[in-house]
């Protein structure tokens, strides 16, 4: 029987608590900052892209999130409000760069009609985003092999071949299967835990 691999020092911290790291990047910890930045990074970026951005643009939003959160961490009063507060300050960013480019663009007849949709639009995508998020705190939590069997299955593109995961995961092909069932329930679990619909 194959056992789990252990989890990496990169895959700890991302899944170290927020007040944890929090209360690091405020006692000036590297370590808790870098942490930080890579649980939230996939958050971040994809608020712009979910908002049309240019990946370029996306990648500029994502650094003005990043300099706002070092800035603005110590006033935050409850690290579990971390989340919210990042998809709020890259959501405010966006629309201050859309509306930068819409002064730089020729106007444009719909123009006025996108303003208007503009807050309907804002909420659905934030809560996408924060599905999107809670879904990968959940995978973050599961086992190390169930995480990474999740990821091979579902998150890559191209998806490999069963007997590639096999090798990668040190586990029988055909085991794969009962594996990745146990691992769904798991994660199925522990959705239900949190309140995911």
């Amino acid at each position: 029987m194959a056992h789990e691999k252990p989890a990496t020092l990169e895959e700890l911290r991302v899944a170290w608590p927020d007040t944890r790291l929090v209360q690091g990047c405020l006692r000036g910890s590297e370590e808790a900052w870098s942490a930080l930045v890579d649980k939230y990074k996939n958050l971040i970026f994809s608020i712009p892209i979910k908002y049309g951005f240019s990946a370029d643009d996306a990648s500029d939003i994502f650094q003005a999130v990043c300099l706002e959160l070092l800035t603005e961490l110590p006033k935050l009063r409850k690290p579990k409000a971390l989340p919210k507060w990042i998809m709020q300050v890259t959501a405010h960013k966006c629309f201050h760069w859309k509306r930068r480019q819409q002064q730089v663009e020729p106007a444009e007849s719909d123009d006025e009609k996108l303003e208007q949709s503009e807050p309907a639009r804002a909420e659905a995508i934030l809560r996408e985003a924060e599905e999107e998020q809670e879904l990968r705190q959940v995978i973050s939590e599961l086992p190390p092999r169930c995480r990474e069997l999740v990821r091979m299955l579902f998150f890559e593109e191209p998806s490999r071949p069963y007997q590639e995961i096999a090798s990668a995961l040190g586990i029988a092909t055909g085991s794969i299967g009962f594996i990745r069932q146990r691992c769904l329930e798991r994660l199925r679990k522990r959705l239900r835990d949190v309140g995911f619909s």
